[in-house]
């Protein structure tokens, strides 16, 4: 498909909302999906030194 100009790309022939927010719920899930696990694993990671910390205490 072609089209004539950025602006009739964007548009995508009056369905641009529709596409374009599709888009963007998929990269919006794909980041939810990557971050969510980081953070936990950072989270977990900090409680295990911490009490790592407070066990090794005399």
């Amino acid at each position: 498909m072609s089209f004539a100009s950025f602006g009739d790309f964007l548009a995508m022939g009056r369905h641009g909302l529709y596409v374009w927010s599709a888009y963007g719920c998929c990269l919006a899930a794909l980041a939810w999906n990557l971050a969510v696990p980081l953070l936990t694993r950072r989270r977990l990671l900090a409680s295990e030194a911490r009490r790592a910390r407070r066990n090794s205490q005399p």
